[in-house]
């Protein structure tokens, strides 16, 4: 039910408890931390931005350059920049909690700020990983006498690109399909390449550089997602060709997937800002923020893993069950 629907059915404005849990998306797929700190504060100022009429895209640019500053601030060795960067960056990601609840107040949402808000995240790290290799190069590898020099650079992009990216990227996209099989398409925030490279084509190539350049990027991340997961792609296409659309998947069926995906969510959580940050904070405050890049290649990329074997694997027997069922009524 949204905040209008609210204000509507009880002839009165909701109060602040009544928002928060509005704004949370499902219980299987919010995060601890989130629903009891991240998301209150958002809403906080989610309303006193409200009131200014700000704009909720304005407050996604503020969150990057935060980030940006709490990256400077990880270049420094001493404790005081570090701990000023663990208030900038967790100040951005208060950003990124109240943009999202400042477009549902205001009914704002729109795919392009849901993008922009990806792509704060994605500028947070950029930024963070850039200072943590330029503070690292001059210092000495554990236990040896050799400069990290270029080699921190390399175990950056590593967990980076290899990593980190599909990592957060999949998370997403997984609960995005939980989402789907919870609430249907209206709860759910599943893109797919098809659809937006078709928006991509249907825009004039004069006059339209910018939304080309958007859709085309963003139809291309959308596969990058579909070609991550070929066993749900398959069980999807099998729902179209079942059912049509997933409101139409009888509830026992949709249960089905809900049991195995949801005890999947919290890799997905585990997977996304908080737990990384944490390891962050505490990395660059120990003076050893090459751990965290360890942790990324190592410990997020096993439970990475895990997660998508264990995803792939529900999808691949979900669709077995249907090809049975449809054998059967043959």
């Amino acid at each position: 039910m949204t905040c209008k629907d609210k204000m509507a059915n009880n002839g009165k404005e909701p109060s602040f408890g009544e928002l928060l849990r509005a704004s949370l998306k499902s219980k299987d797929t919010e995060e601890w931390l989130d629903v009891h700190f991240t998301r209150p504060i958002g809403l906080f100022f989610a309303l006193i931005w409200k009131r200014l009429g700000v704009h909720p895209n304005a407050i996604t640019i503020l969150s990057i350059f935060l980030g940006i500053a709490a990256a400077v601030m990880f270049y420094h060795t001493d404790v005081w920049h570090n701990l000023a960067g663990v208030a900038l960056l967790m100040t951005a990601n208060f950003c990124d909690s109240t943009d999202g609840q400042l477009a549902r107040l205001t009914n704002q949402k729109t795919l392009v700020g849901r993008v922009l808000d990806g792509f704060a995240g994605d500028v947070w790290f950029f930024s963070v990983y850039f200072a943590i290799c330029m503070r690292t190069m001059p210092q000495l590898m554990p236990g040896t006498d050799i400069k990290w020099g270029v080699w921190i650079w390399i175990l950056a992009a590593v967990a980076g690109l290899i990593c980190h990216s599909p990592q957060s990227s999949d998370a997403d996209y997984y609960r995005q399909i939980h989402l789907l099989f919870l609430k249907g398409k209206k709860g759910s925030e599943l893109d797919t390449y098809a659809q937006q490279r078709a928006i991509y084509d249907s825009l004039p190539k004069k006059g339209a550089f910018l939304k080309r350049v958007f859709y085309f990027n963003y139809a291309n991340y959308c596969k990058g997602q579909e070609k991550r997961t070929p066993e749900f792609q398959r069980l999807h296409a099998a729902m179209k060709e079942k059912y049509g659309e997933v409101e139409n998947v009888p509830d026992k069926c949709r249960e089905r997937f809900l049991e195995g995906s949801r005890p999947l969510m919290k890799y997905t959580n585990i997977l996304s800002f908080n737990t990384r940050a944490i390891v962050l904070y505490i990395t660059c405050l120990a003076n050893c923020p090459w751990v965290y890049f360890l942790f990324e290649i190592i410990v997020l990329m096993c439970i990475y893993i895990h997660m998508h074997r264990s995803h792939e694997k529900l999808c691949r027997e979900i669709r077995n069950e249907w090809m049975e069922e449809n054998g059967n009524e043959g």
